[in-house]
């Protein structure tokens, strides 16, 4: 009888550790904020694919469902990437800031997608959580560019706004990139199913490819 006990605890842990190995070890999250900005803008297929490719093509086990998170909970620290995106305003509150910036201090990572429009409304709001900080173009020989996939020119142009080449800001606390966004680009767009942008498959590859370098970057670089 203790045998048979033994044979079947021992088989019941080997399953929680099976299991516990195969379920997600950690999500990703969709940044809500106020201000009238889209930020559910591309809330359907872009993350989701994003965490498929990344899943596929990097062998990590993030949970396929995208969070969705308000800039001012302290449910942020759960996430160690952050994706925030839209058209238009953004306005963030002296607590809301004070929360992300504990957030990236932490060692989290904040990706800001300026789907054309909000350059002019995030670009001052940053400034609000990071008073002491500027965003500064990344240069192309960044670690960023050079994860599983090189960019040796840098981003890759997603959509045409303003005939502008895409640019990467980031923003550097004591050296370490804890923002990064990016301009004239649309990556995340670039990250939705066909059907959405009717993107071309190689305009498509670049972004997950691009998107894949981010979530790599955020997971190693300590």
């Amino acid at each position: 009888m203790n045998k048979i006990f033994i044979t079947i605890l021992f088989a019941s842990v080997l399953m929680f550790y099976a299991f516990k190995a195969a379920s997600p070890s950690y999500q990703i999250a969709l940044v809500k904020y106020n201000g009238g900005g889209d930020w559910y803008a591309n809330l359907e297929t872009s993350l989701p694919n994003l965490i498929k490719y990344c899943n596929d093509n990097l062998k990590l086990n993030i949970n396929p469902e995208q969070a969705v998170v308000d800039i001012g909970s302290s449910e942020i620290f759960n996430y160690p990437f952050l994706h925030l995106t839209g058209h238009g305003n953004i306005v963030i509150n002296s607590q809301e800031a004070e929360n992300l910036r504990k957030y990236l201090l932490a060692g989290g990572f904040l990706h800001i997608s300026d789907n054309y429009g909000m350059d002019k409304f995030i670009r001052p709001q940053m400034k609000i959580v990071f008073p002491e900080l500027e965003f500064v173009e990344i240069p192309f020989n960044h670690p960023v560019f050079h994860q599983k996939f090189d960019f040796s020119n840098g981003l890759p142009k997603i959509h045409e706004h303003d005939e502008k080449p895409p640019q990467a800001f980031g923003l550097f606390y004591k050296g370490r990139l804890i923002c990064f966004y990016d301009y004239e680009c649309d990556l995340g767009d670039g990250w939705e199913s066909y059907e959405v942008h009717k993107d071309s498959p190689e305009a498509h590859q670049k972004a997950l490819k691009m998107g894949a370098n981010l979530i790599q970057f955020a997971f190693t670089s300590k």
